[in-house]
């Protein structure tokens, strides 16, 4: 992988995102930990994909008295290791600053140099090779970061590299006799090493850019939804630490249909004392986006005909509930359709985090090959929810607070709704609660690239929002599946 991809995996460590409305319902922010986690990384695996780096020959003439003139060659001048005494991120105005500083590097190259006398006219040369050690260098990195048509563009604002001293020695050939000469190369060998080291990072920073532009922008969740993770705004940058906010609302897969909700935009993320790497806000309009998406797509329906407690699938079971039923159809099977009647609703404030959803459910008798609808009771279920971070993806499970029912219509005349609670009750929880958990214990994922996980992670509530507060872990390659996208193996860039 490229020193352009590698930095992006690095230096963003979640979005993929798409051209949408201006609000914000999910937001990023990068703490000072974060960033020097971020930093440490590309240290250690962008800026290290370099590495071996190969410098131009440099070629020199001299004069030398008594000898005439004198032809120097330093050719195969390799930079092979580097080592980063310290190095540390810093936020501007407009951009990230990188800089590394008290950097050696370690080269090897070949020397040959050969003259001409005149009396006798015969040439003399020698060649060996050489190691040379570059001290105190500095490189520095100031990038710009602004919003485009809801994705990022990197800019180079400044690059640089500086080389303080540099040792020569050689071998080969009477090496000592030539050291002094070699040593006139200096100068030309540390800058050849500043402009070649500059030159590869802006070459690194461009095909960022690119890639940044080629960048899918949206997450898929299932066949049906994918998260629109549009920028929406700049990033906002601070002194210890930088936000990130995007779209986040759910969308119609293979389609701009957005489902939006009621607020502006949700508030700055808070986790306490910055203590985290990372903290993703989101607001519940994202919850409320996916339920109004699945509700859409008619995917809250589905028919009960096997519950724990089969016997209440049977008329003989309701004979002393709904006399009418068993008189009607006795010894009859029976199964339940269950159907949401408008998207659930989701309340999240500092103490709570729970759910409103309008059911409709409605008896079916079977009898022979024919189903046989006979009631319908509208319900009213309230839930409390608890959320979780497994992996990388937010989830979370439901229980039962309480709920109300209205018969809607009925075939077999009037229902004592009282009576039925019980039966309800059972049937909410055996079968409605667990459906609804199978699938909230699976979340959805939150915006964090394959190659790092989520660490440490802390939930808090607010009101109509909940923020992730995290570290981040990076998995190198041999902890990852094949398919998901990796950063490149050990590179021989050392950090202190």
């Amino acid at each position: 992988m490229d020193v352009g991809r590698s930095f992006l995996f690095l230096l963003f460590l979640s979005f993929f995102l798409l051209p949408s409305h201006s609000q914000t319902f999910t937001s990023v922010l990068v703490s000072q930990n974060g960033l020097d986690f971020v930093k440490n990384l590309l240290v250690n695996k962008a800026i290290a994909s370099i590495i071996p780096l190969q410098i131009p020959r440099i070629e020199k003439s001299m004069r030398i008295p008594f000898l005439g003139g004198i032809d120097v060659v330093v050719s195969n001048l390799t930079i092979y290791e580097l080592d980063v005494a310290s190095s540390y991120v810093k936020l501007g105005d407009t951009g990230v600053i990188i800089l590394a500083s008290g950097t050696t590097c370690n080269l090897s190259m070949n020397w040959h140099y050969s003259y001409s006398t005149w009396f006798p006219p015969i040439e003399i040369s020698d060649q060996g090779i050489a190691s040379v050690q570059v001290e105190g260098m500095e490189i520095g990195l100031s990038l710009g970061l602004k919003s485009d048509e809801g994705g990022l563009k990197l800019s180079l604002s400044e690059c640089g590299c500086h080389v303080n001293n540099i040792n020569i020695e050689l071998e080969g050939g009477a090496s000592w006799f030539y050291q002094g000469m070699v040593n006139a190369f200096k100068d030309q060998i540390g800058s050849s090493v500043e402009s070649t080291i500059a030159k590869k990072l802006t070459e690194g920073v461009s095909d960022l850019d690119s890639f940044l532009q080629s960048l899918p922008k949206e997450i898929p969740v299932d066949d049906k939804a994918s998260l629109n993770v549009t920028f929406t705004t700049d990033p906002i940058l601070k002194d210890s630490s930088i936000t990130f906010e995007i779209d986040g609302l759910f969308n119609k897969r293979k389609t701009n249909q957005v489902l939006k909700s009621f607020r502006e935009s949700v508030s700055s993320v808070i986790c306490p004392g910055n203590s985290k790497m990372l903290g993703i806000s989101v607001d519940e309009a994202v919850f409320n986006s996916a339920a109004a998406l699945y509700y859409n797509a008619e995917f809250m329906q589905w028919v009960v005909d096997k519950i724990p407690e089969q016997s209440l699938l049977n008329t003989a079971k309701w004979r002393f509930i709904i006399p009418q039923l068993y008189k009607k159809y006795p010894n009859q099977d029976m199964n339940l359709k269950i159907s949401l009647s408008s998207p659930p609703l989701v309340k999240i404030s500092e103490q709570y985090v729970g759910a409103n959803v309008n059911t409709d459910l409605v008896i079916n008798v079977l009898e022979a090959e024919k189903v046989i609808p006979v009631a319908c009771i509208s319900l009213v279920i309230r839930g409390s929810g608890a959320l979780q971070v497994m992996d990388n993806n937010l989830g979370g499970s439901v229980s039962l607070q309480d709920f109300s029912m209205t018969l809607k219509w009925s075939n077999i005349g009037n229902l004592h709704l009282h009576l039925l609670q019980p039966i309800v009750r059972t049937v909410i929880q055996t079968v409605f609660v667990p459906y609804a958990n199978d699938h909230l214990e699976k979340g959805f994922p939150l915006p964090i690239i394959h190659g790092f996980t989520l660490q440490n992670t802390e939930i808090i509530c607010s009101s109509s929002e909940i923020t992730v507060c995290s570290d981040v872990a990076y998995l190198d390659s041999s902890q990852l599946p094949q398919s998901h996208l990796s950063l490149p193996g050990s590179m021989p860039w050392k950090t202190k």
